[in-house]
């Protein structure tokens, strides 16, 4: 029997802490997974269910973007996966009753554990301008509110369409059609807030912001580096692709602040071995300092350059544009900088140079880790560079791997979701659909902020995601939020962002990837791209939760055919009745997705064209790949400060909470901790157990040459503090929650993604120890 969601917000000022565990996954998943899908969907809609998930004929996953193998199990998931479908799936209802029993008021005094518990969304809701709790609204009189409010707009730009990483290719698709239709490129992303670094350093240096490697190359390589990234909590599956590449002969060097379960053992819960003894997956940790990743790369490639016979040279001369300039810079990389901002020894990089050059084929994979820092893009364009010199991109079992998190990001920005859209795609656009869209850039989720803090922009919409607990500088990112006119959510769930809101507000609630979609030509399905290039159909199975629900693509063409009206060149109702419509104009204007419809029909879809890994072609200014020569950055640490960083727990994906434990790391019943190494605790004088506050320190002139060089401070209060085997040097501790230290003008040169791992903080005794 699925059981009834909690009453009241669990407390959680007393965490319960054991000793970190030193393996992921085995029987204690399997159980975890089953209670929690139990406690949901009950035992008959379990099975039902977790058994289409990620199969050929089943639906997507609604968490990670990692790829399915060739040949799939009976229960082709993890986890965290598991968690995911059974949230989607509950049989949990939030009907208009409860809206009218729970004032805006109290769900913004909830935590976002106890809202995303209550269960699925079944009406459109309506916030009235004035109002103190959502009301019933039918569909038609919602999309009149957005029409007038878009309608008293000065202009189209200062509307914001927000989309999240769940949003399949078809209504990405048509989302961005409908906003450049309108005559706005404010289209930001939770890209913005992930992978821009991976996106923006790829496409200078490679051509293609994506990753260059299948999922087959993992299982043929011969070294594989898994740097800022924690797969055994955040991307599960990905550990059986690790454990087949070690039987296969591949070595595994892990890059990384924080030991990590996943990364050590790995249980295989497929397999009897990996039910008792399991599977060692490291051969070498590098337990680098936050933000030091860069400097690693530039030293392993000074040792490289200087290794004779180590450059691959016949592939440099022919493939690569500014070696000279690169090796130049390589070589002046000095060992005791190094040293400092990495917190290695010697030995440690000596030890891992000799893994690089006994390896022929390397595969560097990273996630956040290296992502979220302000000089994340040069840190990427290193990774980058570490790969040219020995030929490792265009191979089979080498390239550059980017572990996307949510199921479609990467499949909303090939559709179009992005603000600094290309001009070739924009003109074929024009050339499909017959109108002229804009060409200025628009705002992306930083910047979006900013304009509606500022009060130039006015209106929000957001298709699916959690916007206001995925942002940095909570309390800037709230009052932004109350100054608009309107905000707009298309949810399955209840969340945070559905308590701040603007003077007005609506949220309308959308199909899952688990429900059937059936509109007027018959049953639909949708497609996405995981974070390997791979297009594949998603076809739900469950009957909707409520007769209420509209699916995304619905609610975009029928908003659309309102706000838009008559002139519109679109055939929004065309694309609403039948989804091959939308995919036949997909192939004629976005490039790798010809004759979309006829190869996504082939079980497990299709792969993407990738230049730099089919043909060794570089799509590049130069023509080239291109090495890059930037000078080495890494935080710099006042005394008696600590660098946080921002992460996950194992009960939790991205901002949804499943529960409040992080088992793997000896976590549980509570969230408020603070991950701290032992020796800097005892010179902080922080005992185990103690309560402290969270100081971020920011200077106001850190991006900014004009300003006047103050310190501002944010807080966040009530951490334990737990000592455990970080860096030195190094804390940690998990968001949102502390999403409230990270300032919104901290953010990484060239894709401006937030700094959420390298936040200079002090710990203060909380008033309440």
């Amino acid at each position: 029997m699925a059981t009834k969601p909690p009453k009241g917000d669990p407390v959680q000022d007393a965490p319960q802490v054991t000793e970190p565990k030193h393996a992921a996954a085995g029987l204690t998943a399997i159980g975890h997974s089953l209670r929690m899908a139990h406690r949901q969907m009950g035992v008959r809609r379990t099975a039902l269910t977790l058994l289409n998930v990620n199969q050929k004929d089943g639906f997507d996953c609604p968490g990670c973007a990692w790829p399915e193998p060739e040949h799939r199990h009976t229960a082709e998931f993890c986890e965290n996966g598991a968690k995911a479908v059974a949230e989607e799936a509950t049989l949990r209802r939030v009907t208009p009753e409860f809206f009218a029993a729970h004032p805006v008021a109290d769900l913004a005094g909830r935590s976002g554990y106890w809202l995303g518990q209550q269960g699925r969304l079944t009406h459109p809701v309506y916030l009235p301008e004035g109002g103190d709790r959502y009301e019933p609204v039918t569909w038609e009189r919602a999309f009149d509110i957005v029409a007038e409010e878009i309608a008293a707009l000065g202009s189209p730009d200062e509307a914001l369409f927000y989309t999240s990483g769940r949003t399949s290719n078809e209504a990405a698709f048509l989302y961005q059609l409908f906003a450049r239709e309108l005559g706005t490129n404010n289209l930001p992303d939770c890209s913005n807030m992930c992978h821009e670094s991976s996106g923006s350093a790829l496409s200078e240096t490679i051509g293609v912001g994506k990753g260059s490697v299948l999922l087959e190359d993992l299982h043929k390589s011969d070294l594989i580096v898994v740097a800022g990234q924690n797969p055994g909590t955040n991307h599960p599956r990905m550990l059986s692709a690790l454990e087949k590449a070690k039987a296969n002969g591949a070595r595994i060097i892990t890059v990384n602040p924080l030991p990590e379960a996943g990364l050590e053992r790995f249980k295989n819960p497929q397999t009897p071995k990996g039910l008792t003894t399991g599977a060692a997956l490291t051969d070498l940790f590098l337990q680098i300092r936050l933000g030091g990743d860069q400097a690693l790369f530039r030293i392993l490639n000074k040792l490289i350059v200087d290794t004779p016979g180590a450059v691959d040279e016949d592939f440099v001369r022919e493939h690569t544009h500014g070696y000279e300039e690169f090796a130049e810079a390589a070589r002046a990389a000095d060992w005791d900088a190094t040293l400092a901002a990495t917190g290695l020894t010697r030995e440690d990089i000596e030890t891992c140079l000799r893994m690089v050059l006994e390896s022929k084929s390397v595969i560097v994979c990273w996630a956040m880790g290296l992502t979220q820092h302000k000089h994340s893009v040069p840190t990427i364009r290193e990774i980058v560079n570490f790969l040219l010199l020995r030929g490792n991109i265009g191979r089979p079992g080498a390239g550059v791997c980017p572990v996307r998190g949510h199921s479609n990001v990467q499949g909303d920005r090939t559709m179009g979701i992005f603000e600094r859209p290309a001009p070739e795609f924009l003109d074929a656009l024009e050339k499909e659909f017959g109108f002229a869209p804009p060409r200025e850039h628009g705002y992306d989720v930083v910047r979006a902020i900013r304009a509606l803090r500022d009060g130039k922009a006015k209106v929000f919409f957001a298709m699916g995601g959690n916007f206001v607990s995925a942002s940095p500088d909570t309390e800037v990112t709230e009052a932004a939020m109350r100054r608009a006119r309107l905000t707009v959510h298309v949810s399955t769930k209840l969340n945070r962002s559905h308590a701040v809101t603007g003077a007005r507000a609506l949220i309308l609630p959308t199909l899952g990837r688990t429900e059937r979609d059936l509109q007027d030509s018959g049953e639909q399905f949708v497609t996405v791209e995981d974070s390997m290039g791979m297009v594949h159909a998603s076809r739900g199975r469950l009957e909707p939760a409520s007769g209420q629900l509209l699916s995304e693509p619905a609610i975009v063409c029928r908003l659309a055919r309102r706000v838009l009206g008559a002139d519109s060149k679109v055939p929004w109702e065309e694309f609403e009745k039948d989804y091959a419509t939308i995919r036949d104009r997909i192939a004629r204007v976005i490039p790798g997705f010809e004759d979309f419809n006829a190869r996504v029909a082939h079980p497990g879809g299709f792969t993407l064209p990738h230049a730099p890994r089919d043909e060794r072609r570089f799509p590049t200014a130069t023509g080239k790949a291109n090495f890059t020569a930037a000078p080495v950055e890494y935080p710099e640490l006042p005394e008696g400060r600590l660098l946080l960083q921002t992460l996950r727990s194992h009960d939790q994906y991205n901002t949804t909470i499943y529960g409040l434990d992080d088992r793997y790391r000896g976590i549980r019943n509570g969230r408020r901790v603070v991950l701290v190494n032992p020796q800097d605790a005892r010179e902080l004088r922080l005992a185990d157990g103690s309560y402290v506050d969270l100081v971020s320190e920011w200077k106001t002139n850190d991006n900014n040459d004009n300003a006047d060089n103050a310190i501002v401070e944010r807080r966040a209060p009530g951490f334990r503090v737990v000592h455990y085997p970080t860096a030195r040097g190094c804390a940690a501790a998990y968001y949102p929650e502390t999403n409230v230290l990270v300032p919104l003008d901290a953010t990484a040169d060239t894709s401006n993604t937030p700094a959420s791992k390298s936040v200079v903080v002090r710990l203060e005794q909380s008033a309440t120890d």
